[in-house]
């Protein structure tokens, strides 16, 4: 497909003071008409898209934004169309939002977004706005296993959100129960937790969802889960975030994009190729590898959603 038959449309996530997003329903009579969304238009030939962003949603909903930030780009195929759906955090405006072109619309919170029917291709900023900007992956628990809950809880006190156990070097049995008890102490803070582990084991544990390694990823041909659990993969090419695309993965980890100490021989992606890399992504992706909480701002700046890691966010 030829550049000029894609469609750049950009998208605003607009948040109130409490937190809530707000969404519009669009017409009846256009392109997928009966639908909520999240407001927004196409960027005009020879328009920035920070502008385009800025008159669309004064022209729609009235308010004159002060602050956005690039929350996620997603290359979508619709039977009849293309787009590129740049989608942007408004974080501060001016003025009260509403349909100004009679829309119905509403002020949401983002675990309500479920309950609307959108588009297809907006999955994956419902999942973005869902996210947070740090997902945590636990080190190997070792032997002392009290020691290693205390220190999640302090993790969980904190203020982390959504947690991938990875425990490679336990056998199957101590996996499960140590699993189990997880799970019940981040539901006790009301995190989300994921398995790095065989989706099977979700029949024993009740976690909210699988992260695949990405061996697994590319031996599975459909998603392995319900869509009403999270399904997280690891990526480390353009083929496997392909692969994670066919699969509906909600959000992936693409990673190494600084050199490690754990993985010396693997060459590292740097920043330019990461945010190449996430341009193939239908879903959120975390840079791993290397990652501090200022690379937060470096992630967001080249098409993430935020960082993942193991050392440096666990101490």
């Amino acid at each position: 497909m030829h550049m000029t038959d894609l469609i750049h449309v950009v998208v605003a996530v607009i948040r109130n003071p409490a937190g809530q997003v707000f969404i519009t329903l669009r017409p009846a009579h256009v392109h997928q008409g009966g639908l909520w969304e999240f407001p927004g238009g196409k960027v005009e030939p020879g328009e920035s898209v920070s502008d385009a962003l800025r008159r669309e949603i004064h022209e729609e909903n009235g308010i004159d934004i002060l602050r956005a930030l690039p929350l996620i780009r997603i290359p979508f195929r619709y039977s009849d169309k293309h787009v590129l759906l740049d989608v942007w955090e408004v974080l501060e405006f001016h003025g009260n939002a509403h349909g100004r072109e009679g829309q119905d619309c509403r002020w949401v919170s983002a675990d309500e977004l479920g309950q609307f029917a959108f588009p297809a291709a907006n999955k994956a900023i419902i999942a973005a706005v869902q996210l947070p900007a740090v997902y945590l992956i636990t080190p190997e628990p070792g032997n002392n296993i009290p020691d290693f809950l205390d220190q999640l809880e302090s993790r969980l006190a904190s203020g982390t959100t959504l947690l991938q156990l990875r425990a490679k070097q336990l056998e199957s049995e101590r996996y499960i129960r140590l699993a189990n008890e997880v799970v019940e102490l981040c539901h006790r803070y009301h995190a989300t937790v994921l398995m790095n582990e065989a989706p099977e084991i979700l029949g024993k544990v009740p976690a909210d969802g699988i992260h695949l390694t990405a061996r697994r990823l590319m031996q599975l041909e459909e998603r392995p889960i319900s869509p009403a659990l999270w399904l997280a993969a690891s990526c480390h090419s353009v083929s496997e975030i392909e692969r994670a695309n066919r699969l509906g993965v909600d959000f992936i980890v693409l990673s190494p994009v600084k050199s490690t100490q754990s993985h010396p021989r693997l060459a590292a992606l740097g920043w330019p190729t990461f945010g190449d890399w996430t341009e193939h992504a239908a879903m959120p992706v975390y840079a791993l590898g290397g990652m501090t909480i200022p690379d937060i701002t470096t992630s967001r700046e080249h098409g993430g959603q935020g960082i993942a890691g193991i050392s440096n966010l666990w101490g």
